[in-house]
């Protein structure tokens, strides 16, 4: 007999559930931080029953409190192409080209995550996974002694990659092997305190960029933050000073809304934590700052046309209003951005009317108890009107490369920002990924018009087929 294997799903979950737990040991502050969104999302849907019943009726109500997005930062074309093959066997797939260099981050990355919707309210685990672009390094020696240090070390244990290998071999793992792969795929991810590399070639490579200095300088990559997703960002970032932490300056991404858009971000500073460098006679000891806390918000996905004016209004207001520490600063730009973010509609109905964001359509009661009747309209529009069909925002999924190097920027020291003279490359990404990275606006309107479609075949006009404009 043939044995059953464990669904991609199911490791997925496991394997957040131990990351969570393991990340909780590794900084409190983060076991904190989601005791403090755990109360404000229950504060919210207990006085949000409007918020509640939209999310219970996607299907989105469950993946709230396990929803977690991590992030890592690997060195070699080798790494990143192992990643895709271990997150594939969690149902995980590359979604999206991010390029930071363009933010003073010398690195690319992509998302991964699951991609369809039954697997993304089972849980919706996204790693922003970032590749370092050492040919950004302007020192040539220094490039050369990076490249040789990453190319020494092994950050899979041959254990994973047996279970990754037998995984592609049989179409699946057994429960026995997913027991062990979650185990052995976590010790990429944990933190070690001791680094690769002597305090001088520490010191070298972090006067070249502190996140280059994480990338090279350790036995693997360590997840360097573990985000949930509260209902309230506003309400979090308030009250973290009450639990001890204290946020940044500001939120990044759009203002508060009435009609949450893409994404909201926040986050504490980063841990100074106490490493031992290699090489040194007498074990001497430094400290390192990489892993923090973050929390995040996430509102509708917008469309092309959406996104184009989002990036418009954004650039907008970081081109005249400086993002500081200070809470004049803070005030001033959140103040600004609110304001220039009137120009884009704060209602479903109009959002969705304009083209502008995602939606999710279903048939109402009425439209069902109506279904196949001759007077039945054919046009989403009259359906919507006359109460036959309903529809709901699609939850973003994915990352603001913007918000993604802000949050970087802050936690890295304010005191360091760079330009890189350069140009995006996702063909080099890609060809070290060994894959295409999947479109996110693509996956998003098939996602609309397969519940359109689907809602149209249940009230009898499925001859109709119907694709929405995006």
């Amino acid at each position: 007999m043939p044995q059953a294997f464990v669904s991609p799903d199911r490791i997925r979950s496991q394997f957040t559930e131990a990351m969570s737990q393991m990340y909780r040991a590794e900084v409190p502050q983060y076991g904190t931080l989601i005791e403090l969104v755990a109360d404000v999302n229950a504060g919210c849907l207990e006085n949000n029953p409007d918020l509640r019943e939209r999310l219970a009726r996607a299907g989105e109500l469950d993946r709230i409190d396990v929803e977690r997005h991590g992030a890592i930062r690997l060195g070699t074309a080798d790494e990143l192409f192992t990643i895709r093959r271990l997150f594939a066997v969690m149902g995980m797939q590359a979604v999206g080209y991010y390029d930071l260099s363009v933010a003073g981050v010398p690195v690319h990355s992509t998302s991964f995550r699951p991609v369809d919707e039954a697997a993304l309210n089972i849980n919706p685990f996204r790693v922003f996974t970032s590749l370092l672009r050492l040919e950004l390094i302007e020192d040539e020696g220094l490039r050369a002694e990076a490249e040789a240090i990453l190319a020494a070390r092994r950050i899979y244990t041959p254990r994973a990659v047996a279970l990754i290998e037998r995984h592609e071999q049989n179409g699946g793992l057994t429960e026995a092997e997913a027991t062990e792969f979650v185990a052995e795929a976590l010790e990429t991810f944990r933190w070690h305190g001791e680094a690769t590399v002597s305090g001088e070639t520490y010191k070298r490579l972090h006067d070249a960029h502190r996140l280059i200095a994480d990338v090279v300088s350790f036995k693997g990559p360590h997840i360097n933050h573990l985000t949930p997703r509260t209902l309230d960002i506003d309400a979090v970032q308030a009250r973290m000073p009450e639990r001890g932490i204290t946020p940044k300056a500001v939120i990044e991404g759009p203002p508060r809304r009435h009609c949450d858009i893409l994404l909201r971000q926040t986050s504490f500073k980063a841990l100074e934590e106490t490493i031992i460098f290699s090489g040194d006679e007498d074990a001497v000891q430094g400290t390192h700052t990489a892993r923090f806390g973050e929390i995040e918000q996430r509102g509708v996905a917008l469309t092309a046309k959406g996104r184009t004016l989002y990036d418009r209004l954004l650039t907008s207001v970081r081109g005249e209003v400086q993002v500081g520490a200070g809470g004049a600063k803070a005030g001033a730009y959140d103040q600004e951005l609110a304001e220039r973010f009137k120009a884009l509609p704060d209602s479903w109905d109009e959002l969705r009317r304009q083209g502008l964001a995602f939606f999710r359509y279903s048939p109402t009661p009425a439209g069902i108890a109506a279904a196949g009747g001759t007077s039945l309209p054919g046009d989403p529009e009259t359906l919507i009107a006359k109460g036959y069909l309903a529809f709901a925002p699609i939850v973003y999924e994915d990352f603001l490369p913007v918000s993604a190097a802000g949050i970087f920027q802050s936690n890295l020291g304010t005191d360091q920002q760079q330009n890189y003279a350069t140009h995006s490359n996702r063909d080099a990404f890609e060809a070290a990924l060994g894959a295409a990275v999947q479109d996110e606006q693509a996956l998003y309107a098939e996602r609309q018009d397969a519940s359109l479609n689907a809602a149209m075949e249940v009230l009898g006009l499925a001859d109709l087929q119907l694709k929405t404009v995006a």
